[in-house]
């Protein structure tokens, strides 16, 4: 009996720690680091280098500098979690609109990755603030799931020591930052103006769960999950999410719009994973101005 309890004990923690792996895919940038993709909007493709500031440097295909509708600030901070973070602020060189995103990225990539998803919301007169957890892109420490919450704390701290009173803050989650949003909002009431939620899970036991079933759930430690946060926020809420979503389900997004409070709505799309700023940023921003009415 003792060794299959040891067993079952063993298999426990080592499942634990596999599940939990699920939820953070931390990439460390370097300096020489370039990165190149086609861009529609300018009918070329692009590359992303990085300057002395760690700030992004554009380049047109022909090598020529792109010409950018807004300037992008590189900017390093602490954090609760003791490490330095890096983050972006882009701002409109022009239109500037008043509001100011602050966006939560997915549980992958970076800031550099994440660029061309919030990109559309600077062009169009945004202020928009991208940074990285721990142990991500140019910040240091360690990504764990503690860490990321902590760091999203610290950094809607930073970024309001920086605004203005007439400015409208929106916190803006895309996936894991999507799911992390909902906990943010609730940790800081009166903070901001208002919360998008855009391909996020409903909890940790629940997308553990889609991918493992019984057991995902069964070794899932759920620290915070939106589903128990998101009822706590009392700023207007808009859920994203595509039917064609095949990482996250579009009914994760659907319990969260029916377990929110109103004001809140609902804006079912297709198109792939966390696509909506590059198909729908027009219907995006009429929803969240109507939000900061």
């Amino acid at each position: 009996m003792r060794p299959t309890l040891l067993s079952l004990l063993l298999l426990f923690i080592l499942g634990s720690c596999a599940f939990n792996k699920l939820f953070l895919a931390p990439y460390p940038l370097q300096q020489a680091d370039s990165f190149t993709r086609y861009v529609d909007r300018y009918e070329d493709s692009l590359t992303l280098t990085f300057t002395e500031s760690k700030a992004p440097y554009i380049t047109k295909s022909n090598g020529d500098a792109q010409l950018l509708p807004y300037h992008v600030e590189s900017t390093f901070f602490p954090s609760e979690s003791g490490s330095i973070l890096h983050g972006w602020l882009l701002k409109p060189k022009t239109n500037d609109s008043g509001k100011v995103l602050f966006f939560l990225h997915g549980n992958a990539g970076n800031v550099a990755y994440n660029y061309s998803l919030v990109t559309p919301f600077a062009e169009a007169g945004y202020q928009v603030f991208l940074f990285d957890y721990s142990g991500f892109g140019f910040s240091s420490g360690k990504s764990t799931r503690k860490n990321v919450l902590m760091d999203a704390n610290s950094a809607l701290d930073f970024l309001i020591a920086r605004l203005t009173p007439e400015q409208k803050l929106i916190i803006y989650g895309q996936s894991l930052g999507g799911h992390l949003s909902a906990v943010v909002a609730a940790q800081n009431p009166g903070k901001f103006n208002a919360l998008v939620i855009e391909g996020a899970f409903s909890s940790h036991k629940d997308i553990a769960n889609e991918q493992v079933a019984l057991l995902g759930r069964m070794f899932t430690r759920e620290m915070y999950s939106a589903e128990k946060s998101i009822p706590m926020v009392t700023a207007p809420v808009l859920i994203i999410h595509s039917t064609e979503d095949q990482t996250i389900p579009y009914a994760h997004g659907a319990h969260l719009f029916e377990v929110a409070q109103t004001p809140k709505s609902l804006y079912t799309i297709d198109k792939p994973h966390i696509r909506g700023p590059l198909y729908y940023l027009d219907s995006i921003s009429a929803r969240i101005d109507q939000m900061l009415k």
